[in-house]
């Protein structure tokens, strides 16, 4: 699967900043806190796209994003951190 973000379109500006916020996060962003900080950098985006683009996060991202629990998006990268 192509993982490459084309920043030209609003679901790659939401991914890219799903991507920069759980980097800022290594302990993990909860679903609604990540929407929430999505919503709040761009109030453009449609609250049912950001929706959808958090949902597929993991499915999209497989090799740099991980649910360590039901709701909680973590970056791969922290996956051995405490």
């Amino acid at each position: 699967m192509d993982t490459e973000i084309k920043k030209s379109t609003i679901t790659g500006r939401i991914y890219s900043k799903s991507l920069e916020l759980l980097k800022k996060h290594p302990e993990g962003l909860r679903w609604t806190e990540l929407i929430s900080k999505i919503k709040d950098s761009d109030s453009s985006f449609h609250p049912k796209t950001v929706n959808g683009c958090v949902w597929k996060l993991v499915e999209r991202f497989p090799d740099k994003v991980y649910k360590p629990s039901k709701g909680l998006f973590r970056l791969l990268k922290y996956k051995n951190q405490k």
